[in-house]
């Protein structure tokens, strides 16, 4: 049993319960007396038969319309960008002019406080990104990542069977490294559960094994709970297991990461939803698992001996 004065680590995992979480990041304040553009976020559009690119780390989100699928890319992708190191484009990619819009205005936007805009149907978001940390242990290398997102109504398409948009299967089909950031929020998870395991179904009829295959289950939206946290670890097991009953067995059974995520407090006064003040913890949880299932070393590795013999010498 944990006492209630221990830090509870965000992110739990079936496998490793030995990662720990590091510093929470102080959150961000915004002063909205600045001139903003509410109306104007670009989605990078590609819809293609051939995966180009092929040698990449794909990262597919899955999750219901207004889950905060975007939500939890921009701000992951915010955070790796100002406090982990270098995010950029991949150049000679088909979208890289708009992937770098896309990026500008993700962070443009947070840094305001205005949230994403929902993605377009029958579209796939792709945005193919080089990320090079800022640790300087050989181990921790430089990736490529591609994230794909897609419009919250395209995954209804599979409901009782049904198929998804040819944009999308060919993303599912294709012999890539895919991981799986299933995304259901604190509001709305009750509703999820047949239509997670239905697309869980769907990676097995297409060969992917869920006991080796990379998947994270997210509850976004938790501050909606009246906390940036959880008091405990009972508290996200106890919550999943009550609201998506079906989905803890498939997590248990497989072993599957499970974590919590907000972007901070986030108000409703003029009809639509800002943040006003923005916490970057969960995006660095997250991100940090996103880096380590794929690498094998954590972003904040220390270094063999003689690393860090030789970083007290040049630091």
């Amino acid at each position: 049993m944990e006492s209630s004065n221990e830090k509870l680590k965000p992110l739990l995992f079936e496998n490793d319960n030995e990662i720990e979480i590091e510093e929470t990041l102080k959150p961000l304040s915004f002063d909205f007396n600045k001139d903003t553009h509410d109306d104007y976020v670009p989605i990078a559009k590609t819809i293609s038969n051939d995966i180009k690119n092929k040698e990449s780390n794909f990262v597919f989100f899955f999750g219901t319309a207004e889950s905060g699928k975007s939500v939890i890319l921009s701000s992951m992708l915010y955070y790796l960008r100002s406090y982990a190191g270098v995010l950029r484009p991949k150049l000679g990619t088909p979208n890289t002019k708009e992937a770098n819009v896309l990026l500008s205005d993700f962070f443009e936007n947070l840094r305001q406080g205005i949230l994403p805009n929902r993605t377009t149907k029958d579209q796939v978001t792709r945005m193919d990104l080089v990320f090079e940390p800022n640790n300087k242990s050989k181990k921790v290398v430089p990736i490529d990542l591609t994230f794909l997102e897609t419009s919250g109504e395209n995954h209804n398409d599979i409901k009782r069977g049904g198929s998804y948009h040819s944009s999308i299967e060919t993303f599912l089909n294709a012999n890539i490294p895919l991981t799986f950031i299933i995304v259901t929020s604190y509001e709305s998870a009750y509703k999820d559960d047949s239509l997670i395991n239905e697309f869980l179904d769907e990676l097995e009829r297409k060969g992917k094994n869920l006991k080796s295959v990379n998947a994270v289950l997210v509850i976004s939206k938790w501050d909606k709970s009246g906390r940036m946290d959880v008091e405990s670890g009972e508290e996200l097991d106890n919550f999943i297991l009550e609201r998506l009953p079906m989905t803890s067995q498939r997590i248990n059974t497989y072993g599957l990461s499970k974590t919590y995520y907000t972007v901070g407090s986030v108000q409703n006064s003029t009809g639509e939803e800002r943040i006003n003040l923005l916490n970057l913890s969960t995006a660095e949880v997250l991100a940090k698992w996103l880096y380590r299932s794929i690498v094998g070393y954590d972003l904040d590795y220390e270094g063999t001996f003689w690393e860090r013999l030789k970083f007290s010498f040049t630091n």
